[in-house]
Parts: C-alpha cells; sequence; structure tokens
C-alpha cells in the first residue's frame, strides 16, 4: 500500500506541480505525518523533491523532472478517463482505487497527450439511464454502427461540422448540416448532441444513416458541461411527451424488467397465480408499446385499446415477417 501511496504522490506532484502537504493529504486520505515522511522516503530514493517555506510554499519536484510510467495511447487513456464518468457508482469499496487510478493515467502522459485526452474526455458521457424512463437494462435496438461512430465521434474530438442524413422518426430521412458538442451514451444507445442554425438539437446515432465530416470549424464553445447540457435536453423532451396512464398484467419475475422502464409506478396489486397488476405511467404510446413488447408473454395490458392494437399489429407484422421468409437450409 505504501509503494501506490508514494507512486501517486509523485503523479500528483509531476501533474498539479506544487502542493501543500496538507493538500496532498486530502488527495491520499492519510495525515499530514505520512505525507511528510513519504516525502522523505521519495528524496531517500533518488527523486528530487523539495520544499518551498513561506506562505505560498509547499513541495514540488525539480523543473524539467518527468516520469513516464505507462504506454497508453491517446485513445486507450481516453477510454479509461470516459469510464471515469459513468454516474453508476464504483463498487464499494472502489471510489479511492478509482481516484488513484484516473491520476495516474492523467499523470503519465505526456504534456500535449494529456489535456488532449482530458478535453476529449468531456466531449463524452456515459449515462446508466435512457432518454426516457429510469432502465439500467440492456438497450433494446442493435447497436450502433461502428463506422458511423467512428466519423461522428471524430468530428467531436476534432470541432468540425457534420453532414447527417438523418431519419427523424415519422420523418423521412433528409440531410442536415451540425456542430457536433458532445456524445452520449444511455443505456446502451448513442446520442449526438449538436446544435444547427445554432438551436439545440438531439440526434440518435442509429438513425443516422449516412455522414460525412466537414472541414469546417464547428461553431461551438471552447468548452461544455456535457451533463448538464443532456439533463436539459431530457427533460425537455420528456415535457413534449404527452404522459399516458396503463394497466399491465406482468408475471412477477418480470416486474423488475417493466418497472425500470417506465416514467412511474402509479399502483400495484397481486393479480394472484404469480402476477401483477400495475398501473404504470409511460411518455407515451411509442414507450409504452417498446417496454410491454419486450417482455412478450410475461405481460398484458389491460383496459387500453389503443396500446392493445398497436400490440397486435406488431405481433401479426412479425409474424407475417417470418412466415413469408424463406426457410434456411440445412448448414453444410
Amino acid at each position: 500500500m505504501r509503494a501506490d501511496r508514494l507512486l501517486s504522490l509523485l503523479l500528483l506532484l509531476q501533474h498539479r506541480g506544487r502542493m501543500t502537504a496538507p493538500a496532498l493529504a486530502r488527495e491520499l486520505e492519510v495525515s499530514t505525518r505520512t505525507v511528510l515522511r513519504d516525502v522523505d522516503a521519495l528524496s531517500s530514493a533518488g527523486v528530487p523533491v523539495y520544499a518551498e517555506r513561506g506562505r505560498h510554499g509547499g513541495f514540488a519536484l525539480l523543473p524539467g523532472y518527468t516520469t513516464d510510467l505507462t504506454g497508453l495511447t491517446h485513445d486507450e487513456a481516453l477510454a479509461l478517463l470516459v469510464a471515469g464518468s459513468q454516474t453508476a457508482p464504483p463498487p464499494s469499496g472502489g471510489a479511492p482505487a478509482l481516484a488513484s487510478a484516473m491520476r495516474k493515467v492523467v499523470a503519465a502522459l505526456p504534456q500535449q497527450r494529456r489535456a488532449a485526452a482530458t478535453r476529449d474526455a468531456g466531449r463524452i458521457l456515459i449515462r446508466r439511464e435512457g432518454m426516457v424512463g429510469r432502465t439500467d437494462g440492456p438497450a433494446a435496438e442493435a447497436p450502433d454502427d461502428e463506422e458511423r461512430l467512428a466519423v461522428v465521434r471524430g468530428a467531436v474530438f476534432a470541432g468540425r461540422r457534420l453532414r447527417v442524413h438523418y431519419a427523424a422518426s415519422g420523418e423521412e430521412a433528409r440531410w442536415r448540416t451540425v456542430d457536433p458538442v458532445g456524445l452520449v451514451n444511455a443505456r446502451g444507445r448513442w446520442y449526438l448532441l449538436a446544435t444547427r442554425d445554432g438551436a439545440d438539437r438531439t440526434y440518435r446515432l442509429s438513425r443516422i444513416l449516412a455522414v460525412e465530416e466537414l472541414a469546417e470549424a464547428a461553431d461551438r464553445p471552447a468548452g461544455v458541461d456535457l451533463q448538464r447540457a443532456w439533463e436539459e435536453r431530457r427533460a425537455r423532451f420528456a415535457a413534449t411527451m404527452a404522459a399516458l396512464t396503463v394497466t399491465v398484467r406482468v408475471r412477477s419475475h418480470a416486474r423488475g424488467a417493466l418497472v425500470r422502464s417506465v416514467r412511474q409506478v402509479i399502483a400495484e396489486q397481486v393479480d394472484g397465480d404469480g402476477w401483477l397488476r400495475l398501473e404504470l405511467e409511460f411518455t407515451g404510446l411509442d414507450h409504452a408499446l417498446g417496454a410491454v413488447w419486450a417482455l412478450g408473454p410475461d405481460a398484458e395490458v389491460i383496459g387500453s385499446p389503443q396500446l392493445r392494437a398497436a400490440v397486435v399489429e406488431r405481433a401479426a407484422a412479425t409474424a407475417a415477417r417470418y412466415v413469408a421468409a424463406p426457410t434456411a437450409g440445412p448448414v453444410p
């Protein structure tokens, strides 16, 4: 444990420059006396740590001294930094370890790559909940195309405009030129936060049919609070959705999967034979249909003709697709 602490102390001084003993103690979660002993140990090992007295004093490394402890590429460092931005809490007792790991990743990079990785990490956000609902389960759609994602990500990092062929819900696909702000992965789904003609826009990556990075610089601020921007856009999106209240019978073992995907549970009662009856609020018909459809025969809509008809229509279309499809021959 002391070797790990000495390494963290060294990297803190390399990354931040002069620091006081109390500041180091807070970062390392030890006493000031322990910090003083560790500084002596580093000096004895030949690390050029020196103390400056006075009001603005502290400990520092001799100018020009650096230590490169990792061969991480920019993308590898970025992946670790983005992992640290996830809103899900680390495992019990894991917070100090995560903080220590992030310090080491950032401090061990050369100055230029360190600044680039830190800047780029601020353009990506990982969230456990989706655009609507509170679910943290797996995404209910195929993974986004990696090639399109790579183009979008490159433009986000480079600060260049994008031309996207986008199919909004209920509309024909058309080309749009946008200024990318950041990327958000919410419940496994990627969203591009951008502006178009100065207005905020949010695009789901799975609906981008084609994309081109342009040579023009994006019109956007140098810095962004991506988490705040995402929450504001989620709130605006939810406000546009007309709430739909539905009663659903669900098998008890499937309750968790259903409840995690709704806006709120209004009422709940036992229905017998392993079934529950829930009164649920969704953000709209599409939201309710997706949540109920994902459970298959483990859920049944009660008292909502519109939603029941939508389930029947989707089931009939799915059955027709399979009946009409040719049967695959034997595998050679």
